[in-house]
């Protein structure tokens, strides 16, 4: 276990590769020159960090036509890099963002979840209405929760038949407290988008909370966001 722990450690450890790791948190799959000009390498050298990737399991491949591109094999890789973000030195209240960081703070996504501080608040929301509640290392969804999320266009069973976690907490980067992952926080999001209560920023993680999202949140959730 050791030995295993080490080696992925180290994989993830590489310059290279940790920018390969954290571009695909958008959740969007990338070809190899894609992700040779975002880590700054060249096509070789990034062909070699990708082999190293997929062959540890952490990244698949998949082609089309004449490309190939990459993507985590797995959600649960996306939740790991989230969670090692959080180990960043904290910055001073008073610290000053840009006008870039300030968006992908407040709302974005986390691979296929919502994350930063609406995640945050959303998750602590349905822990406090009692639509959700934490057991140990994972989130389970109470009878009123289900009723909830039924109302809300959320099939629930259909989300429990998907071969990975359900609902599980994910430790958010920025706010260092857990947000809702796994296949809940998936469908929660695309329910949210669907309904118009946020919508996605082209080529960005940065995710916008509408005027109908801020109004539905405060009577359904009791959440403000001012």
């Amino acid at each position: 276990m050791e030995e295993q722990f080490s080696q992925v450690a180290s994989l993830i450890g590489d310059p290279v590769r940790a920018k390969i790791l954290w571009a695909l948190m958008d959740k969007r799959a990338y070809t190899a020159t894609e992700l040779a000009v975002y880590a700054d390498t060249t096509p070789q050298n990034i062909s070699m960090h990708l082999n190293k990737l997929v062959k540890a399991d952490l990244l698949a491949v998949e082609s089309q036509g004449r490309h190939k591109y990459y993507n985590y094999s797995r959600p649960e890789i996306a939740y790991a890099i989230e969670a090692l973000a959080s180990l960043l030195p904290k910055e001073e209240p008073k610290t000053a963002y840009t006008a870039d960081e300030k968006p992908i703070r407040f709302c974005r996504s986390c691979y296929d979840h919502l994350a930063g501080k609406v995640g945050v608040t959303l998750t602590e929301a349905l822990l406090k209405q009692a639509y959700i509640i934490k057991d140990a290392d994972s989130f389970s969804v109470t009878a009123e929760g289900e009723t909830w999320f039924d109302q809300f266009g959320i099939n629930l069973e259909e989300l429990k038949k998907q071969k990975r976690y359900f609902a599980k907490p994910c430790l958010d980067w920025s706010e260092r407290k857990h947000h809702l992952a796994g296949a809940l926080g998936a469908g929660l999001l695309n329910r949210m988008i669907e309904d118009g209560w946020v919508r996605r920023v082209n080529n960005s993680r940065a995710i916008i909370v509408t005027g109908k999202g801020e109004q539905r949140m405060m009577e359904h959730l009791k959440i403000s966001l001012k």
